[in-house]
């Protein structure tokens, strides 16, 4: 059992991250899904980071920074999209964390990893906002900083391919992240 706080991505706390809690809930772990929102949710992208622009970063890291406040220190900081910057946010304030779980984004200043610090990250192969030369830069700079790096790739899968209400959203890359996470959960 691993305690695990999920963090939404720009669109809010919405049905797949409810959806999301509740598989890793099935399989054991505690979790935790705050809504850095306080209940608006996005219909796009667009939408999205106009409302994470209203209500100013500064709010969304005080709401993650209290949602984890009576959580145990080794709790695994995962995040979908703007979430993976919101764990990249908690991550100096939490070094015992069990790991990392990045879904659909790159985080972790390399100056607060602590050696042997696990890491997953689950990216599209061509993702528009991360692209492949970012994605290799910073898997390089996290393992120089001594993070035990593992990055999967899912070729032809849009930016946020686990949501269903999506249009990026792909079934079979989907099921295979849960199967991934699950294992890297397990060996924690």
């Amino acid at each position: 059992m691993t305690h695990v706080a999920l963090f939404h991505s720009v669109y809010g706390r919405r049905p797949a991250v409810l959806a999301a809690a509740e598989r890793l809930r099935a399989a054991g772990h505690l979790v935790v899904a705050p809504d850095l929102y306080a209940g608006q949710v996005a219909t796009s992208m667009e939408e999205g980071f106009a409302l994470s622009d209203r209500i100013g970063w500064e709010v969304i890291m005080r709401r993650a920074h209290d949602a984890v406040r009576d959580l145990p220190g080794d709790t695994v900081l995962a995040g979908f999209s703007m979430g993976v910057g919101v764990v990249a946010g908690l991550l100096p304030h939490r070094r015992c964390t069990a790991g990392l779980l990045l879904l659909h984004g790159l985080g972790g200043d390399p100056a607060s990893v602590r050696s042997g610090l696990p890491v997953h990250l689950h990216i599209a192969g061509q993702d528009d906002l991360f692209p492949p030369g970012a994605v290799r830069a910073w898997r390089s700079a996290m393992a120089d900083a001594g993070a035990a790096v593992r990055v999967h790739t899912y070729p032809g899968a849009g930016h946020l391919f686990t949501d269903p209400d999506t249009p990026d959203y792909d079934e079979p890359a989907t099921k295979l992240v849960w199967r991934r996470t699950s294992a890297f959960l397990e060996s924690l």
